[in-house]
């Protein structure tokens, strides 16, 4: 399995993650895609998205169940590890990436990164599905993607799917910067007095199910004109390139 580990910086301060960004499973890879992940909103920033391609046995996330620990640290953290390390350790998963830098709407502080990011994947014999997953940054435990997309068939073949904004149930809503993590301060430029935070509250914890996000309402510091968004959030093509 292959491992490289990559860093992006912004402009005050340089933000890590630390994951290995590309691992495959022993098989042969018999079919490769073409992945391009979108961000559609207007102000929301997502973290550099997770992409597998896999076996129809195992998925990221489903609604209406609890949130993995790994989609957790995602949703609440912006913590990338965590999945890799489970990608990786899946004897269902084909090939896995991390993307190089998160997705950023245009006209934002950050904008040089992009709204979008282009990945290859490989698929082996029977890996017939992808998932992907982001963090909607300025959330307290938002995340958008999608479980179990069937990958296009025959080479020249495009699946396109549109993913909706997500709640992992882990975290309480507080929509307070203390309790949010301190790139989304960075990245959209609205800030306050408190630094943000890259690890989880217990106080906070909810202990509910992954369902659809209700938004950002404006109960603290952030701005539904600004951080929030109206459905779908992201958008994912697939094409069999070989």
């Amino acid at each position: 399995m292959r491992h490289r580990f990559f860093a992006f910086a912004l402009a005050v301060v340089a933000i890590v993650f630390v994951a290995p960004v590309s691992s495959a499973a022993a098989e042969a890879p018999v079919a490769t895609y073409e992945v391009t992940i979108d961000n559609l909103t207007a102000g929301q920033p997502f973290t550099p998205p997770v992409v597998a391609t896999h076996r129809a046995a195992t998925g990221i996330f489903t609604v209406g169940q609890p949130a993995s620990f790994a989609l957790k640290e995602i949703a609440e953290n912006g913590n990338l590890a965590p999945m890799i390390a489970q990608l990786g350790a899946d004897k269902h998963v084909s090939d896995s990436v991390a993307a190089a830098a998160p997705l950023v709407p245009a006209g934002l502080p950050a904008s040089a990164f992009g709204k979008s990011v282009r990945l290859t994947l490989t698929a082996s014999e029977g890996a017939k599905f992808l998932s992907w997953v982001s963090m909607l940054v300025c959330t307290n435990d938002g995340f958008t993607g999608v479980n179990s997309l069937r990958l296009p068939k025959d080479v020249g073949d495009v699946v396109v799917a549109h993913t909706p904004a997500y709640d992992a149930g882990t975290e309480v809503n507080t929509e307070d910067f203390a309790d949010i993590v301190a790139h989304c301060q960075e990245f959209v430029g609205v800030t306050s007095g408190d630094p943000g935070t890259s690890t989880s509250n217990p106080a906070l914890a909810e202990g509910g199910v992954i369902h659809h996000h209700p938004g950002i309402a404006g109960i603290a510091d952030l701005v539904p004109a600004i951080h929030g968004w109206t459905d779908p959030v992201a958008e994912i093509t697939v094409e069999r390139v070989g």
